[in-house]
């Protein structure tokens, strides 16, 4: 690995866990990807607003919408409700899953976020989960991300958790 350096300035020291609570955030990245098992999912990369006076400002939080093992479809009514808190166009055709997940880029939305603990097949899991999606209540983004890494890019979201089928209860 040539070319790259280190940077301590530049680090996730003085985050905290996320409490539970509606935050001002921006989608950044967006993308596909599958557990190890090849269940697939979209993972929506969230950062907490600077540009709006809020706890935890800069830290990110995600959301994953999973296909259905038994359709092996995404949900709609999941994309028809973060669209519509992201303020996309009512009606508008999309010619790829691809397409429509750059739309979402770059989009301020209000969530609710609570943390919750899981069980499932005799392990626990804490997680914070999103509850439910909004329109900002402040449209005029002047959110400035923290260093090049974190801006919005019409990359896949690439997310190194291990997942198996028997974590999912679906």
């Amino acid at each position: 690995m040539s070319g790259f350096s280190l940077d301590f300035n530049n680090t996730f020291e003085g985050y905290e866990d996320i409490k539970d609570g509606t935050y001002e955030v921006i989608i950044d990245q967006v993308g596909e990807d599958a557990a190890k098992t090849g269940t697939e999912f979209v993972n929506f990369r969230m950062a907490i607003r600077n540009d709006i006076d809020q706890p935890h400002q800069n830290q990110k939080m995600w959301h994953r919408v999973w296909k259905s093992k038994q359709t092996n479809q995404y949900s709609p009514v999941m994309f028809n409700t973060i669209g519509k808190a992201a303020q996309l166009q009512n009606g508008k055709t999309y010619n790829s899953l691809d397409e429509l997940l750059q739309d979402f880029q770059g989009k301020p939305v209000q969530v609710t976020v609570k943390n919750e603990t899981s069980e499932h097949n005799g392990q626990t899991y804490e997680n914070l989960n999103v509850k439910s999606w909004r329109n900002t209540a402040y449209p005029n983004v002047q959110h400035q991300f923290k260093g090049d890494n974190n801006a919005p890019t019409n990359n896949v979201q690439q997310d190194s958790t291990t997942l198996n089928d028997s974590d999912f209860p679906f």
